[in-house]
């Protein structure tokens, strides 16, 4: 964001960032355990049933949930919050999610036999609303404390 003296604003403390990418990994697993849980595993069940592992794999699972919110942080939220710019940012953020989830569908698309198109179709689409679900929320805080700021910078 710009200050009100034209100049870039300065870059969000360490411990403000690790607070927005908190609330942005809260947010995300909230939405995709949603997602997973409520509305998807059916779908997923009877597109992919002959390729589901009985349990996930917890671990990989986890490495992609916080190496996907960091990517959001970087690449979308911060650079959001300099610019001020939403609709920019909310492009970008669903950019993001259909490049990320694209790299996986597509590449199973072209590598496992009878890997469904209705899937890659499914998950791009979700790839692309949860990124931006995650960028809105991680903006909507981000904003709030530059509002804050601004605030407590004002002469009284």
């Amino acid at each position: 964001m710009t200050s009100t003296t034209g100049r870039p604003a300065p870059p969000l403390p360490m411990s403000r960032r690790i607070v927005l990418y908190l609330v942005m990994l809260a947010t995300f697993l909230i939405i995709d355990a949603i997602w997973l849980g409520a509305v998807a595993a059916g779908f997923y069940r009877t597109h992919l049933g002959y390729l589901l592992a009985p349990e996930p794999v917890w671990l990989a699972a986890g490495v992609f949930y916080l190496l996907f919110v960091l990517g959001i942080q970087v690449f979308v939220v911060l650079p959001g919050l300099r610019s001020a710019r939403l609709r920019p940012t909310v492009l970008r953020a669903a950019f993001f999610g259909l490049v990320t989830y694209a790299t996986y569908d597509l590449t199973n698309l072209a590598t496992i036999d009878g890997w469904p198109l209705v899937v890659t179709l499914v998950d791009l689409a979700w790839g692309m609303a949860i990124s931006t679900a995650v960028a809105l929320a991680g903006l909507a805080v981000g904003r709030r404390w530059t509002a804050r700021d601004r605030a407590l910078d004002r002469p009284s």
